[in-house]
């Protein structure tokens, strides 16, 4: 529209100037042919009204003169106003275009931030709906951690099973199995194989003492042997002595007589006897000696397995105490951790109420700013709107002006 009308305002004062400069055209046409006419005329008769007319004329010249000042004067007033017009419309298409930008801007800011809210909306809903899914496991946790710690606590009390009881619970997957339940299992699988052992042992050590005692007897028979044996050694040295001393005399009796002749079978079984004999005692006590190292050597062993069962049961009794230790760290750990979900369960409404007003506070300043920007930029369109109608008053105006004056 504002081009249409400069374009109209441009035809109009140049069709303005075509027909002042054709009335010009037309008063300088006729006063020329008078002026002239008036001069032939002039050299036939000289009047009154001759020297009137010239008067006029040169008058006329004279507004003549003036009037062509003026239309210089009112092209150069055309040309100012049509340069301002053409600043003015080039000012308007400007503000026109600004305009068109903000907009432009103004819907993609728009734009932008519609996407940015609705991101940040269906993050936040998101978030929540996983908080909600997390609040609700925690629930369901919590819930079945308390009923856990329950049936912990009240099964706890009795962890001893039957056989029967844990061939049932032994046959099904672990997974079907509950605290308690695992719990008993293994510690009648730790008690019953502690139990087992610890009646191995008795048995053993009752078989051993009953050795020990069997060796024993063995070592008091063998002692009472041992002496006896001793005896009849120092028995038969004694007598080796006196069939020596015997011998001796023999001797002398053969060197004395033809005793050695008569006598030397008899002497020479004996001697082989007593040889054969002494052989044997020999042999015998190197037996005993090795029989009665080897018992030694077996009592120690034994003593030596006694000490380490001892031990073992030692070892086995501390195992009980810190069983029974564990277990009650365990309670008392599930009461720990009962109290900690407690106060998870606390922050975390406290986080939710902050967060509901976090979220509040956004969506009343997102509101305020965005009235504000919509108030200023309304403000701005509607002063930019001001001057332009402003400016095309004074346009008209102006161009209103130029028309009466041209028609005066």
């Amino acid at each position: 529209m504002s081009h249409k009308s400069s374009k109209e305002i441009r035809k109009v004062n140049i069709s303005s100037s075509l027909e002042s400069e054709d009335l010009s055209l037309e008063t300088t046409i006729p006063t020329d042919d008078v002026s002239s006419s008036e001069e032939r005329e002039g050299t036939v008769k000289i009047t009154k009204q001759l020297i009137e007319r010239k008067e006029l004329l040169h008058n006329l010249q004279l507004l003549k003169i003036e009037l062509s000042q003026k239309n210089l004067m009112i092209d150069n007033l055309k040309v100012e106003y049509l340069t301002k017009i053409e600043e003015l419309e080039e000012k308007l298409n400007d503000a026109i275009h600004q305009k068109q930008l903000l907009s432009l801007r103004l819907d993609s800011q728009l734009a932008l931030q519609q996407e940015d809210a609705r991101k940040h909306q269906a993050l936040l809903k998101q978030e929540m709906e996983t908080i909600l899914l997390r609040q609700k496991q925690l629930e369901e946790m919590n819930h079945q951690l308390r009923e856990r710690a329950g049936d912990i606590r009240r099964s706890l009390r009795d962890l001893e099973l039957t056989d029967d009881c844990y061939e049932k619970l032994k046959s099904l997957p672990e997974d079907q199995l509950s605290i308690p339940e695992y719990v008993s299992i293994r510690f009648y699988e730790v008690v019953h194989s502690l139990r087992r052992e610890l009646s191995d042992l008795q048995m053993k050590k009752e078989s051993l003492t009953e050795e020990l005692s069997g060796y024993k007897s063995q070592l008091k028979c063998m002692t009472e042997s041992y002496e006896d044996e001793r005896r009849n050694r120092s028995e038969l040295e004694v007598r080796c002595q006196r069939l020596t001393l015997e011998l001796a005399d023999t001797k002398q009796m053969i060197q004395q007589g033809d005793y050695r002749q008569e006598n030397y079978d008899k002497v020479k079984c004996e001697r082989d006897a007593f040889e054969h004999e002494l052989s044997e005692l020999r042999r015998k006590y190197e037996i005993l000696k090795m029989s009665h190292k080897a018992q030694a050597k077996e009592i120690n062993d034994l003593s030596k397995e006694l000490a380490t069962i001892q031990q073992s049961l030692n070892l086995l009794q501390k195992d009980k105490d810190y069983l029974n230790c564990q277990n009650m760290e365990l309670s008392v750990r599930c009461a720990h951790e009962e109290d900690r979900l407690e106060r998870v369960q606390i922050q975390l409404e406290d986080a939710k109420k902050a967060r509901e007003e976090m979220y509040e506070k956004y969506v009343a300043s997102r509101d305020h700013y965005k009235t504000e920007y919509e108030k200023k930029l309304n403000e701005d369109l509607e002063q930019i709107r001001l001057k332009t109608n402003q400016e095309i008053e004074q346009l008209r105006r102006t161009s209103k002006e130029m028309y009466e004056r041209e028609n005066r």
